[in-house]
This record gives structure tokens, C-alpha cells and sequence, in this order.
């Protein structure tokens, strides 16, 4: 009789949780004009910074590869033999 008792009890909590798991929530409310302009902002805004980030990280990996390789930048003065020993 126990054994029944339980078996009963775990079907109707396994038949339970899956109601629960199928169930549907009701739609979110549309958004207003407002909330869509803001949200439209700040989207733009986030693009705007991945962009500079992006650029950071280019710059960075350019100067760190002509770091690497010995590439002397044609903006940069280059140096003499006679100033790089240190005799004028």
C-alpha cells in the first residue's frame, strides 16, 4: 500500500513539472517610443566603442609587430651611429 502511495505521488509530481516546463508566459508589453529611441542610443553607443577598441587593438598589435621586427617608423627620427654610442 506504501509503495503504491509513493508511486502515485512521484507520477503526479513528474506529470506536474512538466506542465510547469511547457507552460507559455505571457508576451513582454511593446515597447514605447522612448524606450526604443534609448535603446536605439545606446546601441549606438556601443558601437561607437567597440570601434575604438578595435582601433586600440590594431595600433597595439601594429606597434608591438614593428617592435618585434626591428621596423623603425619612417615618422620617428632615426638615430646616428655617432649619437646612438654616445660620442658627438
Amino acid at each position: 500500500m506504501k509503495k503504491t502511495i509513493a508511486v502515485v505521488l512521484a507520477a503526479g509530481l513528474a506529470i506536474g513539472s512538466m506542465a510547469g516546463v511547457h507552460a507559455k508566459l505571457p508576451p513582454a508589453p511593446p515597447k514605447s517610443e522612448a524606450e526604443k529611441a534609448a535603446d536605439a542610443e545606446k546601441a549606438a553607443a556601443a558601437k561607437v566603442k567597440e570601434a575604438d577598441e578595435l582601433s586600440r587593438a590594431q595600433d597595439k598589435a601594429v606597434a608591438n609587430y614593428k617592435k618585434g621586427k626591428g621596423i623603425v617608423d619612417a615618422k620617428a627620427p632615426a638615430k646616428s651611429a655617432a649619437s646612438a654610442s654616445g660620442k658627438k
